[in-house]
């Protein structure tokens, strides 16, 4: 179980099912392929950094 915020109940039930639904298909894709590596930290760290750094340029800042 994962604390899943929002900017109500209704909401973070929406964000908590979502998460439920990103971990399944990483489950389903370990079982397919054991060897199945992570995200590299640059690539995660650019789409991160683009909305949530300093110099966002995507989304709100």
């Amino acid at each position: 179980m994962v604390h899943s915020p929002g900017k109500d109940a209704h909401d973070a039930v929406h964000n908590a099912v979502v998460m439920e639904e990103v971990a399944r298909m990483a489950w389903i894709a370990r079982g397919i392929n054991p060897q199945l590596q992570g995200i590299d930290d640059y690539l995660m760290n650019k789409y991160f950094m683009r909305k949530h750094g300093p110099n966002a340029y995507y989304g709100q800042k």
